[in-house]
């Protein structure tokens, strides 16, 4: 195993950021923890990174108790915090060759010409990290947590605030350096969990409550097991939509427009055959898939 959390808790007065939380992130996986602002994200990354301790529970990384060998441990992390703090008025090579200095790498040089290729930097290294777009600043910030090589990479909030095109780039460059690394990432953009991710943690006020794949997640959703979006051509009374068989429920929409709920059995077929019967057109027949997004905001109410 690569990180394990067991029964951690962490309190800030009568607040439980934190509450009996148990995980493991395997070696190589990658993991997106989401949640609602204030859910215990950003504590659970500060406590596996040793930045601060829990009040009860054990962290391992690699095997290792973080109490126990703090230092140790944060020479095989990499984290970029949610602020990613830089120093402006460093030149990116600079930079990146002050971070390696700190891990006491012994080919420093090397290291940073290495670093600059693999995260994109080769084109702005002459620039002062001040005069970097929030892209290229993201990639220093992934640069620095990359430096040392380490074997567990954390980022928090790694594409916020980016703008499509470079949110784009930095999904690339987080799924190329991801190979032969374990890497656990927190967004609130659900399309980077489900681009990125093989398996979410769904946090909510300290505790876990949903832990699988993105696809397993979308399938969870209790409030309907199927919506067929359909518009007809002709007025006729909607309420008969629900002498289909396996229809539990429809809601008009503009025009002829209906939303049609069911069980597990695809309607599209019933539903044009109940056309044909009743001598119906149809315009539009498309089943609406859950969303990550909508299973989501389910859970965590």
């Amino acid at each position: 195993m690569s990180v394990q959390l067991e029964l951690v808790t962490k309190a800030y007065g009568n607040q439980r950021a934190l509450d009996n939380v148990s995980v493991t992130v395997n070696s190589g996986e990658i993991v997106g923890i989401l949640g609602p602002n204030g859910a215990g994200k950003s504590t659970m990354m500060k406590i596996i990174t040793g930045f601060i301790s829990p009040d009860r529970g054990i962290v391992r990384v690699n095997g290792v108790l973080v109490g126990e060998h703090s230092l140790g441990i944060r020479r095989q992390i990499g984290y970029l915090p949610e602020n990613n703090p830089l120093y402006t008025d460093l030149y990116i090579e600079e930079y990146l060759k002050y971070v390696a200095g700190l891990y006491k790498l012994k080919t420093i040089n090397k290291r940073v010409k290495e670093i600059i290729e693999l995260t994109g930097l080769e084109v702005e290294k002459h620039k002062k990290i001040g005069e970097l777009s929030k892209g290229y600043r993201q990639r220093v910030g992934i640069a620095q947590a990359l430096i040392h090589d380490p074997s567990v990479l954390i980022l928090d909030e790694p594409t916020s605030g980016l703008d499509p095109f470079q949110l784009v780039e930095i999904r690339q460059l987080i799924r190329n350096i991801s190979k032969n690394k374990t890497v656990i990432l927190s967004t609130h953009i659900m399309q980077e969990v489900e681009a990125l991710c093989d398996r979410i943690i769904i946090i909510n006020r300290g505790r876990i409550v949903a832990t699988d794949s993105p696809e397993n997640i979308k399938k969870r959703s209790t409030a309907v097991s199927q919506t067929i979006l359909v518009e007809f051509q002709e007025i006729f009374p909607p309420e008969s939509l629900l002498n289909i068989e396996g229809v539990t429920d429809i809601k008009p929409g503009t025009d002829n427009t209906f939303l049609v709920y069911g069980n597990d059995k695809d309607l599209r077929s019933s539903i044009f055959h109940f056309a044909v019967a009743n001598g119906l057109t149809i315009l539009t027949l498309k089943r609406e898939e859950s969303t990550l997004e909508n299973v989501f905001l389910e859970i965590i109410k």
